[in-house]
């Protein structure tokens, strides 16, 4: 089963869920903002990702830029951090199996469907 991780105010996770929604496919809707996800699920995430913890991060978010701007963090500590404040995590991700990506663009996701 496919499993978004969802943010319904933001309009490429809006369009992402409705390409999943086209395809038939079932799908897991999980509202990250509402439900963060573990530490141990991001660990698991950046694996299918195949990225490194800081490649998560939106850079552009108010408290990244406040808080945590040019601070050097290791991949654990950007784990922990992401897991305590789900605002910094890029979206929307989509998981299906061992495969993940990232909706940006939301067409992105067609490569795993």
């Amino acid at each position: 089963m496919l499993k978004i991780y969802h943010n319904t105010m933001c309009s490429k996770s809006r369009c992402t869920l409705d390409l999943l929604k086209e395809s038939g496919q079932p799908y897991e809707l999980v509202e990250y903002l509402k439900n963060a996800p573990s530490e141990t699920e991001l660990k698991e995430i950046l694996q299918k990702l195949h990225l490194k913890p800081e490649q998560l991060l939106r850079k552009g978010e108010k408290l990244f830029k406040e808080k945590f701007a040019g601070q050097t963090y290791s991949d654990e500590e950007w784990i922990k951090i992401m897991a305590q404040n789900p605002v910094l995590i890029e979206r929307p991700i989509v998981i299906n199996g061992d495969k993940a990506v990232i909706g940006r663009p939301p067409e992105r996701i067609l490569s795993i469907l």
